[in-house]
């Protein structure tokens, strides 16, 4: 029963803020929920306490702290691979959802950085960017993306798919290409391709 609350109340944080979800998560000690909903309320320094207090213990509480730095300017431990993989797209995603864009714009300030820990960094900004309807933002970093790390066929497909929406066939078709010559197996990549072939009879 009690996963089953911890659940739902965990799932009404990443829609809204409200006070119950903190309560429940004070009164069961989820110092990492709780510290979100701090950082989403904007009480910086109380998540940024909450997270480094379980920090050594929790990689997600690791990583959220860095964030808080990049958001503070004042960046004093380093992210892993591993984080910037799993949560740095989560994390703004939530962080446009709640509409902290100048925490999300002074986060990507850092893109270049980050991108020396992880090189697919770009890419998943220009993806949670144009998921979230940003597209000039997002094409700035898809092409940032490509002109630093070419060689990742699943960017090469994301560039494919925002260009098969667009109805912009040429250069789907040529990101596609570049996608199967990095990896000439990736079926995803062949099968936009016979869709193009199709419509464009």
């Amino acid at each position: 029963m009690m996963d089953l609350e911890y659940k739902n109340v965990k799932e009404k944080l990443l829609t809204s803020l409200d006070e119950n979800c903190q309560q429940f998560f004070v009164k069961n000690n989820c110092v990492l929920e709780n510290a979100y909903y701090e950082l989403l309320s904007d009480n910086l320094e109380k998540a940024k306490n909450l997270f480094n207090s379980i920090k050594d213990n929790d990689i997600r509480a690791h990583w959220a702290s860095f964030m808080i730095s990049l958001i503070e300017s004042n960046v004093k431990e380093y992210p892993s691979y591993f984080e910037l993989r799993n949560f740095l797209e989560i994390d703004l995603n939530i962080l446009i959802h709640y509409f902290k864009g100048d925490y999300v714009e002074k986060i990507v300030r850092y893109a270049d950085f980050m991108f020396t820990i992880n090189p697919e960094v770009h890419k998943f900004i220009g993806r949670v960017f144009y998921n979230n309807d940003f597209k000039e933002q997002s094409m700035f970093f898809l092409d940032r993306a490509k002109s630093y790390f070419y060689h990742d066929p699943e960017l090469h497909y994301l560039l494919a798919y925002i260009y098969f929406n667009d109805g912009d066939y040429v250069k789907a078709r040529k990101s596609l290409n570049d996608c199967l010559f990095i990896l000439p197996k990736y079926f995803p990549a062949r099968t936009m391709l016979d869709k193009i072939e199709v419509l464009q009879k």
